[in-house]
């Protein structure tokens, strides 16, 4: 891969930095105290279990799939958590048992997907019901989560400079991007996940095992999902069947603002982090203008995931006409 290849798939994460400081330099202009450790902390802490989430389906979007079944799976696990909590379980125990789950779903939907030739929109979107149905069969209600140890979770802060604080949900979700970035950067696994995303076919001549790497990928994502299941459980101390209603929809947004193509084969996981705190950042000038509705949070998202989407398929045509000129 050239120098000029390589400026080229940069451009997206770098457009996506360059994004969020803008946004970020005018919330700090616009606002008092915007610039402040105190909110830069809340962002992180607010948007720990979208960005866990996105993370996941970076990986998903990266091998050309797409997994709609992420917020039920958000929300199947609070509830479970919440259900299990009940019967004595401690968090811990319970939060294992249902990232088991998440990876062996995923993976069941990855063998599925490649075996039969199933479309991944049509499978995951199947999985998505069953998921949020399952939700219904543990309760119709909202749980509490009553362990001590959910509510010392919540509580538990590394004190920034100010004001500020990095809670464990920050500090989970850093840990989980770090993780996920030594995956897609650094192993065999990471290089056949773009290798897949980028030409299947070209990657199953080149020996990539085509079935194992999709069986681990949308096991990766259940993975994410249910991790990011748990993040929202200790976030909020309850499981709710309706919770992460349309999450799915936000982690993907992630991704595409972090500079993943939706095609696949091209984009870094760090991105999916700005992607998040983007959206997280929306929301919070939202919140300290208070004039404006939270759903203005989802028009200026959309105008920019429109940005974002007709910006990389002019940079892909541009690129294709330079390699094969007419």
């Amino acid at each position: 891969m050239g120098e000029e290849d390589m400026n080229e798939r940069y451009m997206p994460l770098a457009a996506t930095i360059v994004v969020f400081l803008a946004i970020y330099a005018f919330g700090a202009a616009a606002y008092n105290n915007f610039l402040s450790t105190l909110v830069f902390g809340d962002l992180l802490t607010d948007n720990a279990f979208v960005i866990i989430a996105a993370i996941g389906a970076t990986f998903v979007i990266l091998s050309g799939g797409i997994d709609l079944s992420v917020g039920s799976m958000i929300g199947f696990v609070s509830v479970a958590m919440a259900a299990l909590d009940a019967q004595g379980w401690h968090p811990l125990l319970s939060a294992l048992l249902l990232v088991s789950f998440g990876a062996v779903f995923g993976g069941a939907m990855g063998a599925l997907i490649d075996a039969c030739d199933i479309q991944p929109f049509i499978l995951t979107l199947a999985a998505m019901f069953l998921l949020r149905g399952l939700c219904f069969v543990i309760t119709l209600d909202s749980l509490p989560i009553n362990h001590p140890f959910v509510a010392a979770f919540s509580d538990w802060r590394i004190p920034l400079p100010g004001d500020g604080r990095l809670s464990a949900s920050a500090l989970l979700m850093l840990a989980a991007l770090a993780a996920g970035i030594v995956l897609a950067h650094f192993t065999r696994f990471g290089a056949n996940v773009y290798a897949i995303g980028g030409d299947r076919n070209s990657a199953r001549l080149m020996g990539a095992p085509i079935r194992r790497t999709m069986i681990q990928v949308y096991g990766l994502g259940g993975f994410y999902g249910a991790l990011a299941g748990v993040a929202y459980a200790f976030y909020t101390g309850s499981g709710y069947p309706l919770a992460a209603v349309g999450v799915e929809l936000d982690a993907i947004a992630a991704v595409v603002l972090g500079g993943t193509l939706l095609t696949g084969g091209v984009g870094y996981v760090a991105g999916t982090l700005f992607g998040g705190l983007i959206q997280g950042t929306i929301q919070t000038l939202i919140t300290f203008d208070g004039r404006l509705t939270s759903w203005w949070t989802k028009i200026v998202i959309g105008a920019l995931l429109f940005f974002f989407i007709t910006a990389q398929r002019s940079i892909m045509r541009s690129t294709a006409l330079m390699r094969h000129p007419a």
